[in-house]
């Protein structure tokens, strides 16, 4: 049994605990809050023990009513494997503190990528994780991007990606962020992160990302230019996008004509909090002339990256082949 802790309870803390408690292999020892909220509460009443960042935490907490087992090195005392889900650029101040421990960890994409000794892909480098002290779980559009163009490269090898991102605007719960009535380029400057973060699991591909955000909450959603070195029909291409692990294929008769429908079909399937954890290509929309591909492709940002965790903890112990850690994660996720 792996024991883990979860460092961080926010929109991916709460659905990598709860997707590591599914797992017949590992435990939740416990996670990490800062803030004494409902979602602490929450996270008590799903029968997970709390830990806080120091001292003073613990007594916040406490005055509030909530208990707590201690802080961030108490936990570290019990856990074979830390999952860091802290705030970007927060999971770099930990590393130190994890490696003194002796603890194997998981970071995310929010963290450049020298935070760990791999950047984590399952389907695209799983073996090579395995053994490793840390592994950093890329971004949700990295990881989509890694899943899709390793399947086409595979089959019929990439000469080069070009790919424009509609970004969403900020998670459903970020009101802080409030409205906004624009388009905004982000970065301004071309290319933007992604694609050299792509590079980092795929190092040898061509690929040049462009990047935006729009007035939505929910997905993001991809342009991809794919140019192949072998040509190919668009029914060569939805045949092993269909084909792949965590890749779902839409159809407009289906009723998908937006990121609306497809979060919906979440909901309506009985996933938690409505999860989408594939990268979601739209049928219709792949096109392929001579070398060329084109097709649009959907992201879910707080839910396609909980797979990767999971698999990436065991990757680290180091004791099931990624074949089997796949199938048992999809399995548990209800992922077909």
């Amino acid at each position: 049994m792996i024991r883990v802790g979860i460092n961080g309870y926010g929109t991916i803390g709460r659905r990598v605990a709860d997707a590591v408690k599914l797992q017949d292999d590992m435990k939740v020892v416990g996670v990490v809050k800062t803030i004494p909220d409902y979602k602490a509460r929450q996270a008590v009443e799903k029968g997970y023990r709390l830990f806080c960042v120091d001292a003073a935490g613990v007594d916040k907490f406490r005055r509030a009513g909530i208990a707590v087992d201690g802080v961030v090195d108490d936990l570290l005392n019990e856990v074979d494997v830390i999952v860091d889900c802290t705030p970007g650029d927060v999971g770099k101040t930990y590393r130190e503190k994890y490696a003194s421990f002796g603890r194997k960890a998981v970071f995310q994409g929010g963290e450049e990528a020298d935070v760990a000794d791999l950047s984590f892909v399952a389907q695209c480098n799983y073996e090579k994780a395995v053994g490793r002290k840390s592994v950093r779980v890329v971004s949700c559009n990295t990881t989509a991007l890694c899943r899709v163009l390793n399947a086409v490269d595979q089959r019929f090898g990439v000469e080069k990606a070009r790919v424009v991102i509609a970004r969403r605007a900020s998670d459903p719960e970020e009101a802080s962020k409030g409205l906004i009535d624009a388009v905004v380029l982000d970065p301004v400057e071309i290319p933007s992160h992604h694609a050299e973060d792509v590079k980092t699991v795929l190092p040898h591909l061509d690929i040049v990302t462009m990047a935006l955000k729009i007035p939505t909450t929910h997905m993001h959603l991809h342009s991809l230019l794919i140019t192949l070195k072998d040509k190919a029909s668009a029914d060569d291409v939805r045949s092993i996008l269909s084909e792949t692990t965590r890749v779902k294929v839409v159809w407009k008769a289906d009723g998908f004509k937006s990121t609306a429908n497809v979060f919906e079909y979440g909901r309506e399937s009985g996933r938690p909090r409505g999860d989408i954890y594939e990268a979601v290509v739209w049928g219709d929309s792949v096109r392929a002339e001579g070398r060329e591909v084109y097709f649009f492709m959907g992201v879910h940002q707080e839910a396609i990256v909980v797979p990767e965790n999971v698999d990436a903890i065991r990757a680290l112990v180091g004791e099931t082949p990624a074949e089997k850690s796949i199938k048992k994660t999809n399995a548990t996720l209800k992922i077909s």
